[in-house]
C-alpha cells in the first residue's frame, strides 16, 4: 500500500477485492481501489470506472471541492434499479489519480465487501489498529457521586486515535440502573452496538453505555461487555481519578 499527502487530502490506494451491490445485483467489482480521505477520520472508497457493472446516467449536479476539484453527479443504473445522486466523478481533479475513478455513496448501495467479508459505515482504515488487552487493572466507574460499576477483570480497548475504553462484565455493572436503549449504532471494526440508559434518583443519562453482543471476529474479546464513554462518566483507574478526554463523542 502506497499514500500521499498533498494538501488537505490523503490518498491510498489497496490491493483489496471490494464488490459493492445495489437491489441483489453487482455494481462493481475490483481489485484496484483507492482510499480518499475526504474527511479527517476514515476514508471513502474511489473505485475504477472501468470496473463498474452499472451505468452512470449524468444528473446535471455538480459540487465543488477546494482540494479536489469539480465533482459532476451521476445516478447509479443496474438492472431497473436506481440509485438516484449515489455517484460522483472527478474528471478534472488535480490529484489526477481520481480522473478515472467514481466515487459511490456507501449508504445508497446494500452491500459493500472487501474480499468475501462483509464491512459496514466506511472502509476499514489501514492505518487505524484496535488491540483489545485482558487486564486485572481495578476499574470503578461513578455518574454523579454513584457508583455504577465496579471491576477487576476489564478488557481495554485500544483503537487509533481514540481514549482507551474500558469494557466491563455486565456482572459488575449496577443491572438495577440500566434500561435498554432503542439506539444501536454500527462500527467497521466492532459490529453492532446495543445501548442502555442509565437511570439514578429520577434522572436519565441516555445511551451513556454500550456494548457488542454479537462483535466481528477480531473484536471478538469484547462480546458481552459493557462500556461507559470516557467523556460523560467519573472513571477511577486504579483508584485514580481519570480525566475525560476530549473527543467527537463528548
Amino acid at each position: 500500500m502506497t499514500d500521499e499527502k498533498r494538501g488537505r487530502v490523503k490518498v491510498a490506494t489497496s490491493q483489496k477485492r471490494v464488490r459493492v451491490y445495489l437491489g441483489g445485483q453487482l455494481v462493481a467489482d475490483t481489485s484496484r481501489p483507492v482510499l480518499v480521505w475526504e474527511s479527517p477520520h476514515y476514508p471513502t472508497y474511489y473505485l475504477p470506472v472501468a470496473d463498474l457493472h452499472a451505468k452512470l446516467e449524468p444528473n446535471g449536479t455538480s459540487a465543488k471541492s477546494p482540494s479536489r476539484g469539480t465533482a459532476t453527479g451521476y445516478d447509479v443504473v443496474v438492472d431497473g434499479t436506481t440509485a438516484s445522486g449515489a455517484a460522483v466523478r472527478y474528471h478534472d481533479s488535480p490529484f489526477t489519480e481520481l480522473n478515472e475513478l467514481v466515487r459511490l455513496d456507501w449508504n445508497a448501495m446494500d452491500e459493500w465487501f472487501e474480499e468475501d467479508e462483509p464491512v459496514y459505515v466506511h472502509p476499514r482504515d489501514p492505518y487505524t489498529r484496535v488491540d483489545i488487552l485482558a487486564s486485572s487493572r481495578h476499574i470503578r466507574v461513578e455518574i454523579d457521586g454513584t457508583t455504577v460499576a465496579d471491576s477487576h477483570s476489564p478488557r481495554i480497548l485500544f483503537e487509533t486515535g481514540l481514549p482507551a475504553r474500558y469494557y466491563l462484565p455486565l456482572t459488575d455493572v449496577r443491572q438495577d440502573l440500566l434500561k435498554p436503549s432503542t439506539t444501536h449504532t454500527s462500527c467497521p471494526y466492532k459490529g453492532t452496538a446495543d445501548y442502555w440508559t442509565v437511570h439514578i434518583d429520577g434522572k436519565e443519562y441516555p445511551d451513556i453505555v454500550w456494548g457488542y453482543r454479537t462483535p466481528l471476529p477480531e473484536s471478538q474479546k469484547v462480546a458481552g461487555l459493557a462500556c461507559f464513554y470516557n467523556e460523560k462518566v467519573d472513571i477511577y483507574l486504579d483508584g485514580e481519578l481519570q480525566d475525560r478526554p476530549k473527543t467527537p463523542f463528548s
